[in-house]
């Protein structure tokens, strides 16, 4: 009897200290996912930010407008690289791992990142300066494609059915965070340093400060726990079931599998909704109000603070209540109908009451709508992929939604204005993305492959 319960005592003492292990796991990955996906959105701020500095320094081509929109094409090459990296990089991570493709991403984004901030400009070295620029965004765009499906399908293998809607939302909440930190760091050099000390050195502070972060990242994730074995031998014993239940042979596994083309096209229409959002309504719009409405050029710094703070502090809820709706499809057609209901109101409201704290609660409305939406998206595309194929396939979702209506949302938008004259035009775009989401989400399979 004392012995009985002696074991009992040690396993009640061994209990709170596995669960205890468990959770500094889980803090570790959360931590190594997203310094790599925070240090993305960290440059991509600053870059916008400082984006006609780099076109003077690095693109001097008679004008000052000419400079800056070769700057912001130079920014757009990024983009571009995304869908080379999302099949490369995710094809690694589906192959060899989830673990060495984040330590690769993490590795190329810092040398990304260290080129913009160490290359010399073009009255130093000539035309090899704005090629060192565009090799860097090249890189970061390369790198940018395949962390997102690596590290979210590792964040969401990481954690049990009931978690994994908390796991997945600190990818965005990672994404707000940095963005906010960028805005909040460029706003300082500009207030603090002068125009020349801004030219001479202060626009690389933050570009250095993301390539130091690099080894801490690196470290990080060289020290995780794969999720890849562990999601394969899932998918195995799923298939086992399968057969029995209809009385087959268990079939081989196969090293590779295709990508399941009606997800990956239905995936892509469902992301363009809030792709849309993210990128006409902080990075477009308070442009676009400066030109049509006057408002001061402060409104730019305050749509994106508003915007990361909403998606730093909102995506945690989001991801949380996910977890307590038993259908992903719920809650996305909701959040899209209520969506699609209230932009085209909140434009005229910014028309009829043009105000800084107009601009700031429609921000508000729109993001945090988006915020809401973004953990549900990700975990539905991700448990209808297999595990040998999860990561390219929510990488080349992401990277060619991104990159098509969010890279060129821009462009797209400013034509339209022109052509038609309408303040309006900025909403008509996000109205038509967000209808091609639904379509999207009523197009999609909700299955699970994550068996767990």
């Amino acid at each position: 009897m004392t012995a009985m319960n002696a074991i009992n005592q040690t396993a009640g003492a061994a209990a709170p200290a596995a669960s205890e292990a468990a959770r500094r796991t889980t803090r570790r990955t959360i931590l190594a996912t997203a310094l790599g996906n925070g240090l993305e959105f960290f440059d991509f701020t600053v870059f916008s930010f400082f984006a006609a500095l780099i076109g003077k320094l690095f693109f001097p081509v008679g004008s000052e407008v000419g400079a800056l929109m070769l700057s912001l094409a130079t920014f757009g090459v990024g983009f571009v690289a995304r869908p080379l990296g999302s099949i490369v990089i995710g094809a690694y991570a589906d192959r060899a791992g989830r673990k060495p493709a984040l330590v690769l991403t993490v590795s190329l984004m810092a040398l990304g990142t260290g080129t913009i901030g160490l290359a010399p400009t073009y009255a130093t070295i000539g035309l090899a300066a704005p090629l060192l620029i565009v090799a860097g965004r090249l890189l970061q765009g390369f790198s940018a494609g395949g962390e997102v499906g690596a590290a979210t399908a590792l964040l969401m293998e990481s954690g049990g059915a009931g978690r994994r809607g908390a796991l997945v939302s600190w990818q965005m909440t990672s994404q707000g965070g940095a963005a906010l930190a960028g805005a909040l760091v460029a706003a300082t050099l500009s207030g603090t340093l002068s125009h020349e000390a801004l030219l001479a050195w202060g626009w690389r502070v933050p570009f250095l400060a993301g390539m130091l972060i690099g080894p801490v990242g690196f470290y990080l994730r060289r020290h995780l726990d794969d999720t890849l074995p562990a999601a394969q031998l899932e998918h195995e014993a799923h298939q086992a079931r399968e057969a029995r239940e209809t009385h087959q042979a268990a079939p081989a596994v196969k090293c590779r599998q295709r990508m399941p083309m009606r997800q990956i096209v239905a995936g892509t229409m469902l992301v363009i909704g809030g792709t849309s959002t993210m990128y006409t309504i902080v990075f477009f719009l308070p442009s676009f109000l400066t030109l049509t409405l006057g408002m001061p050029a402060a409104v730019s710094l305050l749509a994106g603070c508003t915007a990361g703070l909403v998606l730093l502090v909102g995506s945690p809820f989001a991801g949380r209540l996910i977890d307590r709706v038993p259908r992903r499809k719920t809650l996305l057609y909701a959040v899209s109908i209520v969506s699609l209901s209230v932009l085209l109101p909140a434009f005229y409201a910014i028309r009829t009451w043009p105000s800084i704290y107009t601009v700031m609660a429609v921000v508000c409305v729109l993001i945090g709508l988006m915020t809401l939406s973004s953990p549900a998206a990700f975990v539905l595309i991700l448990e209808a992929l297999r595990p040998e194929i999860r990561a390219t396939s929510l990488g080349v979702i992401y990277a060619f939604g991104v990159t098509v209506f969010g890279g060129f949302a821009q462009l797209i938008v400013s034509g339209l204005w022109r052509m038609s004259g309408s303040f309006y035009a900025p909403a008509w775009y996000v109205l038509a993305c967000g209808l091609v989401s639904l379509a999207g989400l009523l197009l999609f399979r909700e299955t699970d492959h994550v068996i767990a």
